[in-house]
C-alpha cells in the first residue's frame, strides 16, 4: 500500500496502517531534518533525530487530521519541523540575552542560508510579517524551505499551478531577503 492510502487508513483508525507507515515516511522525515541540522551552528544540542522524534510524537498525536496525501503529510512535518527549530532558537536567545539580532549576510537565494539560532529567529521574524500581506507566499517558502518539498509537491498542496509556485517562491525569498537584510540594521 502506498504512503496516501497508509495516511487514509491511519486517520480512518488504522493502527496497523500507522505501523507500517512510520518506516516509510521515518527515513524521509530524517533526510529533511539532517539538511535543516547540518546548516545549524557547531554546538547545537538538537541533533537530527531529536528533531524528528519530536515531530513525529506530534504528528501521532494530532488528533483529525484528515490527511489528503503524502505531500500533506510533508507539508504538516515541516510546520511542526519549522516550530521545533523556532522554539529552540528563540530558547537559546532568550538564555543569551545578548542583544539586538546580528547583521545577517545571506546570498541571493535562502536556499543556501546558513540557519543558526539568530538567522531562524529572523526568518521566522520575516516570514510572519509576510504571512500578514501574503499569506500564500509565506506558506510557499514554508513548504519548499521547511519542508524540502518541490514545486511540483508544493504546487499539489496548494492546489496552484507549479508556474504559479515558482513565481511565488521567486519573489517570496527577495521580499525576505530584504525583510532580514533590514531588520538586522535596525
Amino acid at each position: 500500500m502506498e504512503i496516501t492510502g497508509l495516511l487514509k487508513a491511519w486517520a480512518g483508525g488504522d493502527q496497523a496502517a500507522l505501523e507500517k507507515l512510520t518506516p516509510l515516511v521515518y527515513g524521509e522525515l530524517h533526510h529533511r531534518a539532517r539538511r535543516y541540522m547540518a546548516n545549524e551552528r557547531h554546538g547545537n544540542t538538537m541533533q537530527a533525530t531529536a528533531l524528528v522524534n519530536e515531530a513525529f510524537l506530534q504528528l501521532v498525536g494530532a488528533e483529525n487530521v484528515q490527511w489528503e496525501h503524502r505531500a500533506h503529510f510533508f507539508a504538516v512535518s515541516a510546520q511542526m519541523m519549522r516550530r521545533i527549530l523556532v522554539d529552540a532558537a528563540r530558547a537559546r536567545a532568550a538564555d543569551k540575552r545578548g542583544g539586538a539580532i546580528a547583521k545577517v549576510t545571506l546570498n541571493e537565494s535562502i536556499d543556501a542560508m546558513a540557519v543558526r539560532s539568530r538567522e531562524m529567529v529572523a526568518l521566522d521574524d520575516a516570514l510572519e510579517a509576510l504571512a500578514k500581506f501574503d499569506a500564500r507566499k509565506a506558506r510557499v517558502v514554508e513548504l519548499r524551505f521547511f519542508g524540502g518539498l518541490s514545486a511540483k509537491e508544493t504546487a499539489e498542496v496548494l492546489h496552484m499551478s507549479e508556474p504559479s509556485i515558482l513565481r511565488d517562491w521567486k519573489l517570496a525569498r527577495a521580499w525576505l531577503l530584504e525583510e532580514m537584510e533590514a531588520t538586522a540594521k535596525r
